[in-house]
C-alpha cells in the first residue's frame, strides 16, 4: 500500500485529497506547514509527495530543493494556485515530477499519481522487489507471500504491516510508528489494533518471526 503525504495548509483541500486517496485504498498523511512537510518527509518511507507552494513558513519549492538535497528522491507532484510558465519551470528545475494547477478535478489528480507511482516502481531492480527473512520471502510486485513452499496471499492492511517490519529488520517499531505507516492515524493511538494485525502475521508467517519488546513495541527477528 502506497504511503502518500499531502503538504497543503488550507484544511478543505487537504482533506479533500486525503479522503479520495483511502478510497482509493492509499495511506495518507497531512503536512499543514512547511516544516511540518519537511520533518515528515524526511522521517517517514513516503512514496509520493503533493507539494503546494504557498505553504506557511517557507516557500514548497524551498523544501522540495531541501528535500532533493538530502537525498530524498520520491515523486513530487506540485499542487498550485500558480499557473505561470516561470513557476512550472522552478518546480521542475527543484526536481518536482509532476505540476498541476488549481482548481482541479481529483480524477486527474488520481491519475497523475498512478503514473508517477509506477515509472518509479519501475526503476526498481527484481531485488529490491524481493524482501526475504528466514524462510518467509514477500514479493512486492504480486503481493503474495511465500512460506518455505506454501504461497499465502494477505489482505492489504497485513501486507502492509508485514512489509513495513521486514523493511526494518531487526529495529524496534512502536505501535504509533506502525498506525502511522499502516493507517495513516485512522485509528486512535490507544487502539490496540496493532497488536490484532501482528497476532494475524504471527499465526500465518510463524509464531517466532515478530518479536514483542516490552514497553516499546515489536521487531522482526534477524
Amino acid at each position: 500500500m502506497n504511503r502518500i503525504l499531502i503538504a497543503e495548509d488550507e484544511s478543505r483541500i487537504a482533506a479533500f485529497i486525503e479522503k479520495g486517496l483511502r478510497s482509493h485504498g492509499f495511506t495518507t498523511a497531512i503536512a499543514g506547514d512547511a516544516e511540518s512537510a519537511t520533518r515528515m518527509a524526511l522521517g517517514s518511507d513516503f512514496d509520493l509527495l503533493i507539494l503546494d507552494l504557498g505553504l506557511p513558513g517557507k516557500n514548497g519549492l524551498e523544501v522540495l530543493e531541501e528535500l532533493r538535497g538530502q537525498g530524498e528522491n520520491f515523486p513530487v507532484i506540485i499542487l498550485t494556485a500558480r499557473d505561470d510558465i516561470q513557476d512550472k519551470v522552478a518546480g521542475f528545475e527543484a526536481g518536482a515530477d509532476d505540476y498541476l494547477t488549481k482548481p482541479f478535478r481529483f480524477e486527474e489528480l488520481l491519475v497523475r499519481i498512478k503514473a508517477r507511482l509506477r515509472n518509479s516502481t519501475a526503476t526498481q531492480t527484481i531485488d529490491e522487489m524481493i524482501l526475504k527473512m528466514g524462510d518467509v520471502v514477500l514479493d512486492l510486485r504480486s503481493r503474495k507471500v511465500k512460506v518455505g513452499t506454501e504461497t499465502i496471499e494477505l489482505p492489504a492492511r497485513e501486507f502492509t504491516l508485514a512489509e513495513t517490519f521486514f523493511r526494518h529488520p531487526g529495529q524496534v517499531m512502536s505501535r504509533e510508528q506502525l498506525l502511522d505507516r499502516v493507517w495513516g492515524y485512522d485509528y486512535d493511538p490507544g487502539s490496540n489494533i496493532v497488536d490484532v494485525y501482528v497476532g494475524y502475521l504471527r499465526k500465518k508467517l510463524g509464531s517466532d518471526l515478530i518479536e514483542t519488546v516490552r514497553g516499546m513495541g515489536y521487531r522482526l527477528r534477524t
